[in-house]
């Protein structure tokens, strides 16, 4: 029982460099698509020509591009805490149903971690269970999983056995 030390691997950097990257790229790619699809559209069609569809094209680009700068530089680097699990809650909606759990930190402040239609996540935390907030991958540790079957990868959340020890899904360490 204890906070796991593997924390400080590199791996979990390099994550979220990637992640900020790639928002930057898939708006990068979403604009150059937007800026293609339209002047086509405007060679293409008989409803719109060039340069109106380009220039269209282009706004509808550059906000694509401003969205993914803005999604990858917007990431404020929050800070990590111990607190521990104090209340849980369904709620059940029209048409779906949201799992809530409750965290405390050390000072009574109180977050959240919602899920909607799955109950893994509410399942996973008991009330009182000793938690550390990691605020750089925003993920939650429990003290204690000497009782668990199962672990979430603290950068992508992805769900393991509790004997694996990398996340299949993104290569950084499962926090045992």
């Amino acid at each position: 029982m204890a906070y796991s030390l593997k924390i400080h691997d590199p791996r979990f950097d390099k994550y979220i460099k990637n992640t900020k990257d790639y928002k930057y790229q898939f708006g990068f790619a979403l604009a150059i698509i937007a800026v293609v699809g339209f002047y086509l559209y405007g060679e293409l069609s008989d409803e719109m020509d060039n340069p109106e569809a380009f220039h269209i094209g282009l706004v509808i680009g550059g906000m694509f591009l401003l969205i993914g700068i803005y999604s990858a530089f917007s990431r404020k680097k929050e800070a990590t805490w111990d607190g521990e699990v104090v209340e849980k809650e369904i709620q059940e909606k029209e048409k779906s149903t949201d799992f809530i759990v409750y965290f405390e930190d050390e000072n009574h402040k109180r977050y959240e971690r919602r899920t909607e239609n799955d109950a893994t996540v509410y399942n996973y935390f008991k009330i009182g269970d000793k938690v550390r907030y990691h605020g750089k991958l925003r993920s939650f540790e429990k003290f204690d999983k000497s009782k668990d079957a199962i672990i979430f990868c603290n950068a992508c959340a992805f769900m393991h056995e509790i004997d694996e020890h990398i996340c299949r899904n993104c290569g950084c360490p499962l926090l045992k």
